[in-house]
């Protein structure tokens, strides 16, 4: 009888249309959400040992989840992260926004860091980019579990915004992270196979930064318009890498 009084009190609404369309449109939204991470992810573990690679991806993944699902079990203070502590520029600063400003600026950082080694890797010798390059499979989680804890608020917080069923929060939480546990080494083994790939991820690492920070800040920069550039921005690049790739044949053919 308890059992059945558990599954009456927490899944009614299996029997909700609505909800099942709440589902559906959470989990989407969470895996498009999780996009952010999993690019941040992909790039910082392919500077691992290859041995370390998987594991690290995994790891960080799994912390994600891990993360999220702690933040969901006290969601009563998540959703208090949005009352205003302090007033600045005239605009009311929260936990969230503050952390969603550190977030941005780490990322910011981070894409500034590697772009500039990308672009002029001789600058301070070979000695000195051989220790840059250098990573270790705790600094790369260490880094990981930083943005996890950024993304993982701002995906609670936008999950609260979609519905008050706690279970449809859950579902949506494991689905989106197990696509982005299948994604992730596909992902990062493309980015490693096409160099150019790597500055067009740089640039949306530094733009997602960008906006973290102006959210912080009070000025919500819509999520369709950021994805729709990422999304343009890759068509591009993919119609680049195809007449390389075209040319290239060409190229062996005479």
């Amino acid at each position: 009888m308890q059992l059945a009084d558990f599954f009456a009190q927490h899944f009614v609404w299996l029997s909700d249309p609505t909800a099942w369309a709440a589902l559906v449109t959470l989990v989407v939204l969470e895996i498009v959400l999780g996009i952010d991470n999993l690019i941040f992810i992909s790039i910082l573990t392919n500077k691992l040992p290859k041995e370390q690679q998987v594991p690290a991806r995994r790891l960080g993944i799994s912390a994600a989840l891990i993360m999220r699902l702690v933040l969901l079990a006290t969601i009563s203070f998540i959703v208090q992260l949005t009352n205003p502590l302090f007033t600045a520029f005239g605009h009311g600063f929260s936990w969230r926004d503050l952390i969603l400003i550190a977030g941005g600026l780490f990322l910011v950082w981070k894409a500034t860091k590697e772009i500039h080694h990308t672009v002029d890797p001789a600058e301070h010798g070979d000695a000195s980019l051989a220790k840059t390059l250098q990573l270790s499979l705790a600094g790369a989680i260490f880094q990981i579990l930083l943005l996890d804890l950024v993304f993982s608020i701002d995906s609670i917080i936008t999950a609260v915004g979609m519905t008050d069923e706690i279970a449809i929060m859950y579902i949506a939480v494991i689905v989106a992270v197990s696509a982005m546990m299948l994604a992730a080494t596909p992902l990062a083994n493309f980015i490693e196979k096409n160099p150019t790939i790597v500055m067009l991820a740089l640039g949306f690492l530094l733009m997602i930064g960008m906006t973290l920070i102006a959210d912080g800040f009070g000025y919500h920069v819509p999520k369709g318009y950021i994805y729709t550039a990422m999304g343009f921005s890759a068509l591009v690049e993919g119609l680049n890498m195809l007449a390389r790739r075209r040319k290239t044949k060409s190229g062996d053919g005479h």
